[in-house]
């Protein structure tokens, strides 16, 4: 599924990034080479990148 449309980033490529970078939304986007556009995503992404990471401290990785 599609989290950000105008960068066209996906669910899993967040959730992967979120595992290997630190920081927000906005930090995560730049490590994949992008920027917020619109804006409407920041929040999703932030919900999955605090979801992930509480995951990941868990054991509990979904699959990227």
């Amino acid at each position: 599924m599609f989290i950000c449309v105008c960068n066209a980033i996906r669910d899993t490529e967040l959730r992967q990034a979120a595992r290997q970078h630190p920081g927000d939304a906005d930090t995560v986007y730049a490590c994949l080479g992008k920027t917020p556009q619109c804006g409407q995503c920041l929040d999703e992404a932030a919900e999955i990148l605090i979801e992930e990471r509480e995951r990941a401290a868990c054991g509990q990785l979904a699959p990227a």
